[in-house]
């Protein structure tokens, strides 16, 4: 498979393991990819090169996913963006839609899922995908790690956002080791 043929697709997610591995996954399929950790990155990045797809952060340390999607509309009118979160909510995916999102996902979400997200016929249903459903447990562990993360490793805190015991978030922590 040709990669000139396939569009170029720019990765914005502050979540260093997630941007990768949907690189990565991408990259599989022949697609090209750029990936960038924040809005400023990414504003870099479609200022030097011809990007035809972003799927884009909703939550992101600086300026937000929403705000990304303005900026990056403004400068190539024509890209098409998917917007992925691990905190959907209903305002936030209408607000998406209006600035110029294609479509909104929740995290974890399969890169087929995402992409027929860009092929898919606006307003028309999605063909089936046949993929691994995440398991409950590896959603919690990819939350946990997340939370962690954004509390910077510290347990206690973690503990306090997610609201559970830190004896049993320790305990969780010690059946799913989390690289730090």
């Amino acid at each position: 498979m040709s990669t000139d043929l396939l569009p170029v697709t720019l990765v914005v997610d502050d979540d260093e393991r997630f941007r990768e591995r949907l690189q990565k996954a991408l990259l599989s399929r022949g697609y090209p990819v750029l990936s960038a950790a924040d809005h400023e990155s990414a504003m870099c990045l479609a200022a030097t090169h011809q990007i035809e797809r972003a799927i884009v952060d909703l939550r992101m340390p600086g300026a937000s996913g929403l705000s990304l999607i303005v900026d990056l509309l403004e400068r190539q009118p024509d890209i098409e963006i998917v917007v992925l979160t691990g905190y959907g909510s209903i305002a936030t995916a209408v607000e998406a839609m209006r600035r110029g999102a294609r479509d909104y996902l929740n995290k974890p979400c399969h890169a087929d899922r995402i992409l027929m997200a860009f092929d898919a016929e606006p307003d028309g249903p999605l063909p089936k995908v046949d993929y691994e459903i995440p398991s409950l447990a590896r959603i919690e562990r990819e939350h946990i790690e997340r939370v962690l993360n954004e509390c910077n490793g510290n347990v206690s805190k973690t503990a306090r956002v997610l609201g559970m015991h830190r004896r049993t978030l320790q305990h969780k922590l010690a059946k799913f080791p989390v690289a730090r």
